[in-house]
């Protein structure tokens, strides 16, 4: 089991509406959407209207790639075409150690669960698809209801005012402390059973 105060989830997972950008995709944005050249997180909907990422949101994508940590994107929006577009048009920094040329969001994300529905579904096809336990995953969202996926035993972060460093940090914090407890009672189980 070990140390857990510098450990990571294997799979970290975040909404798109009001977590990763500050608009619904389904009804605050009209397509078609446009990048001017290669302007880094930022593009315009039909009606000029900005779009893009939280200011954080480069920077934690990126330390997850660094931290070899799976990256998915789990939202319940009807507009599945429109959140693929944005991700696939909105680009972020490469890292200092690569090249310059800018990357793709949706190239940050090893797996894509975008489909209305209960975020139950979405976890069950992750574990699926992964074979990532539940235990190992960190979810965040701004809606308090998708809370349930901590029933299949994820540890789910609260977003309320979009994602931020800070907000990424106290999830992680939340996610090593379960962890420590969910140790604890392991080796609790393996000490009672010799």
């Amino acid at each position: 089991m070990g140390d857990t105060a510098n450990r990571m989830p294997q799979l970290i997972a975040f909404d798109l509406d009001y977590t990763l950008w500050d608009f619904w995709v389904d009804t605050h944005v009209s397509p078609p959407f446009k990048r001017d050249g290669n302007s880094i997180n930022q593009a315009t909907d039909r009606y000029k209207t900005p779009i893009s990422f939280y200011n954080d949101v480069p920077r934690i994508l990126q330390h997850l790639v660094d931290s070899k940590c799976h990256i998915a994107a789990c939202s319940r929006t009807s507009a599945t075409d429109e959140a693929r577009q944005l991700l696939t048009l909105l680009l972020l920094p490469s890292p200092a150690s690569n090249s310059s040329t800018p990357r793709r969001a949706i190239d940050f994300f090893d797996t894509l669960e975008i489909y209305p529905g209960s975020k139950l579904r979405h976890f069950k096809a992750l574990n699926k698809k992964t074979g990532i336990p539940y235990e190992e995953m960190l979810f965040f969202d701004d809606e308090h209801r998708n809370k349930e996926v901590e029933s299949l035993g994820v540890t789910m972060q609260l977003v309320r005012d979009g994602m931020s460093w800070k907000v990424f940090q106290q999830g992680l914090e939340l996610w090593r402390t379960r962890q420590g407890s969910h140790d604890a009672q392991r080796q609790e189980a393996t000490e009672e059973s010799e």
